[in-house]
């Protein structure tokens, strides 16, 4: 089996740690991770399916899921300066002028997903989305470990 993409947008916060936990927090309290869902439909919407968590925390679901991964952002633990395994680092400025020929790209650029590829199994970015000159939105993405 290959690796699933998974992506959000969560509202823009200058503490990227805690917008990590807090979406964690979120997507584990409904449910939305393999093995609950084995396979989510991205975006997530007001109107996903959300069962509800069906473990005790997100360490037990992540756990349960063994090597296939939650294939979601429950697989990240935490933000890094520099991408590695089970963490969320920034896209770096080259690849934000690569992608989209600015490093204040807007949801609309972002989320034409063009990098996508680029992201390693089990590794995530993230990206500070614009809008004019002002913060709007975090994005994470990635590929989960299968």
């Amino acid at each position: 089996m290959g690796a699933e993409p998974y992506y959000y947008f969560v509202k823009y916060q200058p503490d990227v740690e805690a917008a990590l936990q807090e979406l964690r927090e979120r997507e584990f309290e409904a449910g939305r991770y393999n093995p609950v869902q084995p396979f989510l439909e991205f975006p997530i919407r007001d109107d996903s399916p959300a069962p509800g968590a069906q473990h005790g925390s997100i360490y037990e679901a992540v756990e349960a899921a063994q090597e296939d991964g939650t294939r979601s952002i429950l697989d990240i633990d935490g933000v890094a300066e520099e991408p590695d395994f089970g963490v969320a680092a920034p896209l770096s400025t080259e690849a934000l002028e690569q992608y989209f020929g600015t490093v204040h790209p807007t949801k609309e650029m972002v989320g034409k997903l063009k990098f996508l590829p680029s992201i390693q199994r089990g590794h995530c970015i993230y990206i500070i989305v614009f809008e004019g000159e002002r913060p709007s939105e975090l994005f994470f993405a990635g590929y989960s470990f299968d």
